[in-house]
């Protein structure tokens, strides 16, 4: 029992952390941490189990890793392709197909470091490894909290509906990505409505230099025409961030309801980030994701760990930082 209790103290760390409050990355990196710890426990535990069973867990510890490997990198490649066919070649829609080369440039590294019996290779390799797999830790912590953090579902009523914007069509009309928003917006709004209490819904977005009119007035007018009560609608048309998006949404709830609840709105791939920018403005509410695309989801998802983890870029590059310096260390 002695091998489960390091597991046990980060799993006790991390519902402490949940009930502090959900909306922290430090949530998933503990949750990261438990798990972790929990599989070398149970790995343990197999020095006890029949040797059959002992041959075929190694096995699997082998194989499992080098066939998962090989269908990340396929995958990450195919979507990178999907992405520029569909969405052309902006440096935000490579990053499937960056993420897939830069695998495939490692694993090279450690080919040639084998081939050629080079120390320095092999350090070099080592070094990119060990980076690799601490970016690569970070983002499946992320990942796995992120899609628990968007099967929460407040049951309270709120005030306000906060839906964030995006970049309109032709400057003026609303895309899909952001009437899927929209929509999900609405469907908070009719189920609390149903309840005799309908809250605000506030659509947050200001004009951005190539559109015709303010984000948020566009998606009002897309809300009005599928029949939305107008009168339940503010409009808050200053923001071009969504840290700004979530500041002046805000101040237009504090001056008309002091304490109030609210949820916000965006895509299920921008969900967890925006919560985490929600706590740091001090807004009260949590934030709900809406569907985006199959083919748009993993690049857009790496896109929202990449700003995360450059928002804590002390820390990470500093540990990332320590690697490299201990793998030119060994090379010498």
């Amino acid at each position: 029992m002695i091998a489960y209790a390091p597991a046990a103290l980060f799993f006790l760390l991390f519902g402490i952390g949940v009930l502090r409050d959900r909306r922290q990355f430090s949530n998933a990196v503990l949750l990261g941490i438990a798990v972790s710890l929990l599989s070398l426990a149970l790995l343990a535990e197999l020095r006890k189990a029949p040797s059959v069973v002992v041959t075929l867990a190694a096995a699997l510890i082998v194989l499992l890793p080098a066939f998962g490997t090989g269908a990340l990198i396929w995958f990450l490649l195919a979507n990178g392709m999907t992405m520029i066919r569909k969405e052309g070649r902006r440096p935000a829609n490579l990053l499937s197909l960056l993420a897939g080369l830069g695998i495939l440039g490692v694993i090279g590294l450690l080919f040639t470091a084998l081939v050629f019996q080079s120390r320095q290779l092999a350090a070099l390799a080592g070094t990119a490894v060990l980076v690799v797999g601490y970016v690569s830790f970070l983002f499946t912590c992320f990942v796995g909290y992120a899609f628990l953090y968007g099967r929460h579902r407040p049951r309270q009523d709120v005030d306000f509906v906060v839906v964030l914007g995006s970049g309109l069509i032709g400057g003026e009309r609303v895309p899909p990505l952001l009437a899927s928003r929209l929509n999900r917006g609405r469907e908070v709004y009719e189920k609390q409505a149903a309840r005799g209490n309908p809250p605000v819904l506030i659509t947050s977005g200001g004009q951005g230099p190539d559109e015709k009119l303010p984000e948020s007035h566009a998606m009002a007018d897309y809300l009005v025409e599928q029949g939305f009560p107008e009168e339940h609608i503010e409009r808050e048309d200053r923001s071009r961030t969504t840290e700004e998006n979530l500041l002046f949404s805000k101040a237009i709830m504090e001056q008309a309801k002091p304490g109030y609840r609210c949820v916000v709105v965006t895509n299920n791939f921008h969900a967890f980030r925006a919560a985490l920018l929600a706590r740091e403005t001090g807004v009260n509410g949590h934030v709900f994701g809406s569907p985006t695309a199959r083919y748009y989801w993993p690049s857009a998802t790496i896109r929202e760990f990449a700003a995360i983890f450059l928002s804590h870029k002390l820390v990470n590059f500093g540990i990332c930082g320590f690697i490299a310096l201990c793998g030119v260390l060994v090379a010498l």
